[in-house]
């Protein structure tokens, strides 16, 4: 039997340092990576720029793009910097792409707010965290797919943690 593909999403409210997370974490385990937010069609990110959040009908189609691209994973996996910030999305990934690991990365707003003003040529604006903190769904216990990491630490330690946590559930019984 050959062994199956990671599949993995990190995910969390726009300037949670997704992108960052997930390019290091796919270099680590030689993976795949794409931005989620290079999935988005172009009249999304045209909203996004103009300061206009998107709506459910907006994110359908984006993660079933998402989902697509992590179903067709071939080994040893992919990754995707994916907001997945309600339930829902998450359910609709998992329905793509089959069995999926979600790094959940949770902060508090302001941390998150001083983050995103001092990044440059994004076009996510920090006026729209309010909505994402608004929209966000964080991941409840029964959703065992589902690692929490703190946005206080380090990148190195969260890189650590997240490879630990999936270590664990990769090869339970180590």
């Amino acid at each position: 039997m050959s062994p199956s593909p990671l599949r993995l999403i990190v995910m969390g409210v726009s300037g949670c340092g997704k992108s960052t997370l997930a390019a290091a974490l796919s270099e680590r385990l030689g993976l795949d990576m794409v931005d989620g937010d290079d999935l988005h069609l172009p009249e999304s990110v045209a909203k996004m720029r103009s300061g206009i959040a998107l709506q459910d009908a907006d994110r359908w189609p984006w993660l079933d793009r998402i989902g697509h691209f992590l179903a067709q994973a071939p080994v040893p996996g992919r990754v995707v910097a994916c907001s997945a910030l309600k339930r829902v999305y998450r359910e609709r990934i998992r329905e793509q792409a089959g069995e999926v690991c979600f790094v959940f990365l949770d902060g508090n707003f302001d941390l998150i707010e001083q983050r995103m003003r001092q990044r440059v040529g994004h076009y996510m604006q920090p006026g729209l965290l309010d909505s994402q903190f608004r929209t966000l769904e964080k991941p409840e216990a029964d959703e065992t797919d589902v690692i929490c990491l703190p946005i206080t630490e380090a990148v190195h330690v969260m890189i650590t943690q997240a490879l630990e946590a999936l270590h664990r559930r990769l090869h339970p019984a180590l």
